[in-house]
């Protein structure tokens, strides 16, 4: 590796400003669609139809492997998102604004979607093993962190300017403007502390040479062990989460008399990005220093049911309707920190899976076949949700991530895999 850089340097907002563009898309813009009357049904559905690139981000991650250097590509990648935010603020005012953000978050997905896998091919291949697995706690946790900035930070904003205006398109018109300034800062922080680690040189092919490594490299990943297995295990483990994400957030805002908590966008925001944001710093850290001190075999049991019964608080809310906000924040909590200490056992099972040549290109795959283990489910999730209530939506949603839970007890791994050597 030239250039050596201290990972705590550039991993932390590296995995942020891959993060933010995902928060904003995937979840961020169900907050912002619900304020300005978009129905259950419809977020659902588009919202979740968002998640398409990073379900097919493996029919190009190969090209980012083959062509020019995973820095250049996620610094290009970064800008294009900061230039699509701006624009989604500027539209926001305007008649049919809903299918023309939506258009423009499109955009944004592939770039942020492209981002995320030269961001996990550059962190593959500037870490040691060992380094991997110490700062994979601290990489989810960013990850997340940026995920509750979104649902915190820029949501207060979103609702302060509500109330500050009294016009909701202007107020989030505003709000998306400001993301897009916050994306161009990560981007040139990123610039600046980024080693570079790649030669261009080294990665020149022919145009027949890059059509036969393109082959091969999806070729050798349906032929690792197991893939069927590995392949169930990646589409169900988020199956319950993928349906919570999508209809947490309504549920937060919704009115008491359809079931849901009456919680202003300001409150909400503040809950997730306080409360929450510690909570999830906290299992984060927990989380990679587990795995990296007894490898992920010790883990991956307790990691999934930490991460998974915290849906047990929601069912409870969504049922007794507690007047105390304590409830509200218990629960958050609960869930925040089970997300960010269990989390880190399924993507440390995903750098795994890609082990080996083209591990770049691999893990996009792992992770292309995740994204449409969200994205199917979260179509559906506002009409299940409609159907079921709030109540029963969250029992059904508790009992969908079995089938991750029993497919996981099959799974063959080496059990110290990301444990530090001495």
């Amino acid at each position: 590796m030239t250039n050596k850089t201290n990972p705590w340097y550039w991993i932390p907002v590296l995995n942020f400003a891959s993060g933010l563009p995902y928060a904003i898309i995937i979840s961020v813009s169900v907050i912002m669609y619900k304020n300005l009357g978009i129905s259950n049904e419809d977020i659902g559905i588009y919202t979740s139809l968002l998640y398409l690139p990073w379900v097919i981000k493996p029919l190009w991650s190969p090209f980012i492997e083959l062509y020019s250097t995973k820095r250049k590509w996620f610094l290009a990648m970064q800008l294009l998102i900061s230039i699509a935010f701006l624009v989604v603020g500027f539209t926001i005012p305007m008649n049919q604004f809903f299918m023309i953000s939506l258009a423009i978050f499109w955009v944004a997905a592939f770039a942020s979607a492209s981002n995320d896998v030269a961001s996990d091919g550059f962190y593959l291949l500037a870490l040691k093993k060992e380094e991997q697995s110490f700062f994979l706690g601290i990489r989810s946790t960013f990850y997340r962190l940026s995920m509750l900035t979104g649902n915190g930070l820029i949501v207060i904003i979103g609702g302060y300017l509500e109330q500050e205006y009294g016009d909701k398109q202007k107020a989030w018109s505003y709000t998306m403007i400001i993301v897009g300034l916050l994306m161009t800062i990560l981007t040139i922080y990123n610039y600046f502390t980024t080693p570079r680690t790649e030669v261009v040189s080294e990665k020149e092919t022919t145009y027949s040479d890059s059509k036969k490594n393109f082959a091969l490299v999806f070729a050798s990943f349906f032929q690792k062990k197991q893939i069927g297995l590995v392949l169930s295990f990646i589409l169900l483990f988020r199956l319950g989460e993928s349906q919570l994400l999508k209809m947490l957030t309504p549920f937060l805002i919704d009115d008491i008399t359809v079931g849901g908590l009456g919680i202003s966008t300001q409150d909400v925001g503040i809950i997730y990005g306080t409360f929450g944001i510690l909570a999830l710093t906290i299992g984060g850290i927990l989380g990679g220093i587990a795995i990296s001190k007894d490898g992920l075999g010790k883990w991956m049991l307790p990691m999934i049911l930490t991460m998974h019964l915290p849906i047990i608080g929601f069912i409870l809310l969504a049922h007794f309707h507690p007047a105390s906000p304590y409830y509200i924040y218990a629960t958050v909590i609960a869930e925040q920190f089970g997300y960010g200490f269990g989390f880190a056992a399924f993507m440390m099972y995903l750098i795994y899976v890609a082990e080996g040549e083209s591990k770049t290109s691999h893990y996009a795959i792992a992770t292309g076949f995740m994204a449409l283990g969200m994205m199917l489910p979260g179509m559906l999730s506002g009409f299940i949700q409609e159907y079921l209530g709030y109540g029963n939506f969250f029992i059904w949603v508790f009992l969908a991530t079995i089938p991750g839970l029993i497919l996981s007890r099959f799974l063959i791994y080496p059990k110290d895999f990301g444990k530090k050597t001495d």
